[in-house]
């Protein structure tokens, strides 16, 4: 278990190092920078001394995805948070992805990190937030809290964004699952128009090859299985990761890149998140905190083989 201290772009580096599993944090943003399960490598990651791209591993509050053109309505007055996607015109992944965190907590086998949401433009609450990352002997186990310590009740969502590999494997040579049923289907800016079947090119239920695959798309109708919705990706030699999320992550973003790795080859992101993108306008999976209240959710990643 070490820290050190740098003027890195992310800051001080968190690590967790155990038998055969070890992690890295970064001060700015919480980010997971590092993930080694089993003494498999099954996460992209970035240099010490760069900043993440994509917003890769990055912690999503207090909103995932999009809300579009920044506006939203609170009791009849329209809220206008900052442009944070110029591209699309939307306030993209949340209000912590550059802000520092302040440890709280360090052991052999958890990192707990903490930063304050304060009231700002569009956002006009007052939060605290933590996450905690654990390794588990059976795997990356995240925690997050959040508190309202103001006297209004507020929304808020959480989302995470890690691109996933299996060792050297190339991505497009693992095959990825999940159990959605449906699709949010968006518009040229990415924001949701509606929801409909999954279309058969994107249908991961029965497993399918990452090359097949050209997707930045949300899927919904997931399935539990024994409280937890889970999104797996497998290698041929029988290799397999699944990344998870608690009762709480009904919403998952597949997304394919090649911007990731300095090589160009692709990348896919796995990101469980608590509600699909605009939902401070639509409501839809919107959790409302009340003055007083925290609101605690977990997801996590496994891996044998």
């Amino acid at each position: 278990m070490t820290s050190s201290q740098t003027w890195n772009p992310t800051g001080q580096q968190f690590t967790l190092t155990g038998a055969r599993d070890s992690l890295t944090v970064t001060e700015v943003g919480a980010t997971l920078r590092e993930l080694v399960l089993n003494g498999t490598q099954v996460l992209e990651t970035f240099a010490e001394d760069a900043l993440p791209l994509s917003a890769q591993g990055n912690v999503l509050v207090p909103w995932p995805n999009r809300v579009r053109d920044g506006k939203w309505t609170l009791d009849g007055t329209t809220q206008q948070l900052d442009i944070t996607e110029p591209k699309f015109g939307n306030a993209s992944h949340g209000l912590l992805r550059t802000q520092p965190y302040a440890l709280v907590e360090q052991d052999a086998a958890s990192i707990t990190l903490a930063a304050d949401i304060h009231p700002q433009r569009g956002y006009p609450f007052s939060l605290e937030t933590s996450i905690r990352y654990a390794l588990t002997g059976g795997g990356l186990e995240v925690t997050h809290s959040i508190a309202n310590r103001g006297t209004r009740r507020a929304p808020v969502g959480i989302g995470t964004h890690g691109y996933y590999r299996i060792g050297d494997v190339d991505t497009d040579d693992l095959t990825a699952t999940s159990t959605g049923t449906t699709v949010i289907d968006v518009d040229d800016r990415m924001n949701p128009t509606g929801v409909s079947g999954v279309p058969p090119e994107k249908d991961l239920r029965a497993g399918r090859a990452v090359r097949e695959l050209n997707v930045d798309t949300a899927y919904t109708g997931l399935a539990l299985n024994e409280g937890r919705y889970e999104h797996s990706l497998t290698a041929s030699d029988g290799r397999a990761l699944t990344v998870w999320g608690d009762e709480q992550f009904g919403y998952v973003q597949f997304y394919t890149s090649d911007r990731i790795r300095s090589d160009g080859t692709r990348s896919l992101a796995i990101e469980p998140m608590t509600m699909p993108a605009n939902a401070f306008n639509s409501g839809e999976g919107l959790r409302w905190i009340e003055p007083g209240e925290t609101w605690t959710a977990r997801w996590g990643v496994t891996f044998s083989g």
